[in-house]
């Protein structure tokens, strides 16, 4: 039986990842901040919660990391601790830059210093392309980081790749472009625009307010994304990888389809806030996943629309019992 160890593990990716590691048959633990009150929402919604070893520790605190590592003692370690969040970024640039950043270093100094046999996942993201250089990009595109969100995962990005080049370790990078489902956080888009159709659908809401509609993003399924955080830790040599459907919808497309589901208009509950405009705005962001194709084997399998009424579906039920 293999062991597992999840940073992040009552975030969204954790918790698929953690059913799909299960299913396959290993120990999981995951690493829990300290906090008044820990939210397992996730895990229990997937049925997982009772089946989780939880190590209380902090990416920001390193010795509670190797602390953590000696005593699972795991065969792979997933990262995907952060402050994730690009909007919360502009408003707490050094947090994002402490946990998103700094975080990743602290893991990779523990793995060193307990057993730098360990082999690593780290949770890159698609924001590292900010301002695009190319249409369509891939693991050969220049980066152009345009938050500290995307700035402090390009630092998490190249210090996982220093550390496989300068120690001989197992570590990988996952350039995941947006990955959604029913266990996305309510300040993300996808899940924001779901909730209120729900709410809207149910005369609980009357409005919807959303920044760029034009924005353009590159949107899967997070269940179907986390099999590839796996794969990458299954080669025989470490490697970095784009993870994304290959398609491009904007805001405005995700929106159409969500109140389509309820059979309603959505330009008739539509508000644009110029609030809600990022300082430096990511227009367009789409990948290129061939590489994942041809040397994982992995291609998404569900596609925007479905992953949208799953998400319409699992918000009006969730409504219905408040």
């Amino acid at each position: 039986m293999k062991t597992a160890f999840l940073t992040g593990i009552t975030g969204q990716d954790g918790a698929y990842l953690a059913k799909f590691l299960l299913e396959k048959g290993y120990r999981v633990a995951g690493l829990v901040p300290r906090r008044s009150t820990v939210d397992r929402w996730r895990l229990e919604y997937l049925g997982i919660a009772d089946e989780i070893e939880y190590k209380d520790g902090d990416i920001l605190d390193l010795s509670s990391l190797t602390r953590a590592l000696k005593s699972v003692k795991p065969d792979e370690l997933y990262h995907l601790a952060a402050q994730s969040f690009v909007g919360s970024s502009w408003e707490q640039p050094v947090l994002t830059a402490q946990s998103t950043g700094m975080g990743v270093l602290h893991v990779l100094e523990a793995i060193r210093e307990t057993n730098p046999a360990i082999k690593m996942y780290q949770a890159s993201s698609s924001e590292l392309y900010g301002l695009i250089q190319e249409p369509q990009q891939s693991e050969q595109t220049p980066f152009y980081p345009r938050s500290p969100y995307a700035v402090s995962k390009l630092f998490g990005y190249w210090m996982t790749k220093n550390y496989r080049e300068s120690f001989q370790m197992y570590s990988c990078n996952g350039i995941l472009f947006n990955h959604e489902s029913p266990l996305r956080g309510l300040e993300f888009v996808t899940r924001k625009v779901t909730d209120a159709v729900a709410r809207i659908a149910a005369n609980k809401q009357k409005e919807l307010r959303l920044g760029n509609i034009a924005a353009k993003r590159d949107w899967g399924f997070a269940g179907d994304f986390v099999e590839a955080m796996w794969l990458m830790l299954q080669q025989e040599k470490p490697d970095d990888f784009v993870i994304a459907t290959g398609k491009t919808s904007t805001v405005e497309d995700m929106c159409k389809i969500a109140f389509d589901y309820v059979g309603l208009n959505y330009q008739d509950y539509l508000v644009i806030d110029p609030k809600l405009y990022r300082p430096a705005e990511v227009d367009v962001l789409l990948g290129n996943p061939e590489k994942a194709k041809r040397e994982l084997g992995w291609t998404p399998k569900t596609k925007l629309v479905e992953l949208i009424h799953m998400m319409v579906e699992a918000d009006m039920q969730r409504v219905a019992k408040e």
